[in-house]
């Protein structure tokens, strides 16, 4: 039988988003363009950094996430492993140290090359209870920094598309039944189960569904997608510029202003006020949708002006945004960011797995 590790990252119940959404704890990265902090395979930063700050009221990181016990649904899920005579632990991590550890129970035998390297044939399985999209990346942001070798380490039994390995599957408990409605999250948009009872079937007698998974050349990854662009306090779009590139198409070269750029793995941000940015973003047909909402003024035939919006699309392998002028505020799977710079997204086809039925 199974050992079963319930993994719950530790976070201020009542914050918005939970863990994840933004505030660096419990391995949900800062959302910022910081400066490099730790070498990636990419050369970039890996900017999550879970417990290395003050937060704003004075209280550490450790403080402001400690929790008491467990959610409900994550005792409902060990009861219901237990009955089928899963070995069963909760784990409340409250730092990227404490993920770690629980990540290592899923490495393989040890490999010439020095590798640390997911076991295909483990028999630890991790369920990842969730109050928030931020957080469940936390954990896959953990699970590519532990695997993905340097480039000067790639290994030849590496597939040719992939700058790491298949990821170990993990099992989905979502915390919010009610993001299930009106706000689908991702476990919503792959049809997961969310009642903890089905959850645990799916992890003793599911089978792993393979997805892409978006990294990015500041040391992240994105598991649904981000959104770029920003509101007034009435709720008016603001215009911005950005050169925006998908493989050899130029979506806007950032002469003419923009209202929204989504990049889409899943569905999360496929519309906008009800306009249709993304038509079908496929977490799992190895690309990546990318659109830009233009506005574009036009007369009519009585000389009157109006702005028609144009939305551009394209797809591909990978993107990149180059903002052109201050900063562009973003949503990259819930969390919230500022993006300063340009930033780079490719597709690892296949690369994480969840555990469905």
């Amino acid at each position: 039988m199974y050992d079963v590790v319930l993994l719950t990252l530790g976070s201020e119940r009542d914050a918005p988003g939970g863990c994840g959404s933004g505030g660096a704890c419990c391995g949900g990265a800062t959302g910022d363009d910081t400066a490099p902090t730790s070498q990636t395979d990419t050369g970039q930063a890996d900017t999550d950094q879970a417990s290395s700050g003050q937060a704003s009221s004075g209280q550490t990181d450790t403080e402001q996430c400690a929790t008491e016990r467990p959610r409900v649904p994550v005792l409902a899920c060990a009861d219901a492993l237990n009955a089928r005579g899963a070995r069963v632990e909760t784990v409340t991590a409250r730092s990227d140290a404490e993920i770690d550890a629980v990540l290592a129970r899923l490495d393989g035998p040890a490999r010439s090359d020095g590798l640390t390297w997911p076991d295909p044939d483990s028999k630890t399985r991790l369920v990842v209870a969730t109050a928030s999209d931020g957080q469940l990346r936390a954990v896959l942001r953990r699970l590519v920094k532990r695997y993905a070798p340097a480039p000067s380490k790639r290994p030849a039994d590496l597939a040719g598309n992939r700058t790491l390995p298949d990821l170990p599957p993990v099992a989905v408990l979502p915390l919010d039944p009610a993001r299930g409605g009106t706000h689908r999250d991702l476990a919503a948009q792959l049809g997961l189960p969310r009642d903890p009872a089905a959850v645990a079937a799916a992890v003793l007698d599911g089978t792993p569904r393979r997805l892409d998974l978006l990294r990015n050349d500041g040391g992240s990854v994105t598991l649904d997608g981000a959104l770029l662009g920003a509101a007034d306090d009435a709720g008016r779009p603001l215009h911005w510029r950005a050169r925006v590139e998908v493989d050899d198409t130029i979506l806007t070269d950032g002469a003419e202003p923009l209202l929204a750029c989504a990049v889409g793995n899943a569905g999360g941000y496929a519309t906008l006020n009800d306009v249709a940015l993304l038509t079908a973003p496929d977490p799992a047909d190895g690309q990546v949708e990318v659109a830009v909402a233009v506005p574009v003024v036009v007369r009519s035939a009585w000389g009157r002006k109006r702005v028609r919006l144009e939305v551009r699309r394209a797809r591909g392998r990978a993107v990149s945004v180059l903002p052109r002028e201050g900063k562009v505020p973003y949503l990259d799977d819930g969390v919230e960011g500022e993006l300063t710079r340009k930033r780079s997204w490719w597709v690892e086809p296949g690369a994480w797995a969840v555990w469905s039925i």
